[in-house]
């Protein structure tokens, strides 16, 4: 177990699965918190799931010990037990198919190797605080996106 330095909340949200995402990273070093967020006009929830926490990680300057909640078990268990796998058999899966969204996993990977990351879960709209505040400024970031 390592100490972690950095803490991380991600969570993606969907309007159509696909149609518009929104994506949302809370960041938190001691007492100091900064909350980043997007959308993207067409995209999947899984897709915007990998995308918050690749952009959380992506948002630290430094290589740091981190450990990322997500609510997203195609996100933690796709780290943690599949990519291995997915990676010796050149990104397919057991049943020989191709990944879906490995540029995303791909990516997530680069950062993932950088860090020194510790995954967790947490039941989505469970009343967790910090998922919580995620998942409102994912559907924000919708919102946003949906108003220009």
């Amino acid at each position: 177990m390592i100490a972690v330095e950095v803490e991380i909340f991600t969570d993606g949200a969907c309007r159509g699965n696909p149609g518009p995402g929104g994506w949302a990273a809370l960041l938190r070093k001691g007492t100091h918190e900064r909350l980043i967020n997007g959308a993207e006009a067409s995209t999947t929830n899984n897709r915007m799931e990998l995308r918050a926490a690749i952009e959380g990680l992506r948002a630290l300057s430094r290589t740091t010990d981190v450990s990322i909640t997500t609510d997203s078990q195609y996100v933690r268990r796709g780290v943690t037990e599949w990519m291995e796998r997915w990676k010796s058999n050149g990104w397919k899966t057991t049943s020989r198919g191709s990944v879906k969204n490995k540029d995303l996993w791909v990516e997530l990977d680069e950062l993932n190797e950088y860090h020194a990351v510790q995954w967790f879960w947490v039941k989505g709209h469970s009343g967790h605080e910090e998922n919580e505040r995620v998942d409102h400024a994912a559907n924000e970031a919708i919102d946003d996106l949906l108003k220009e």
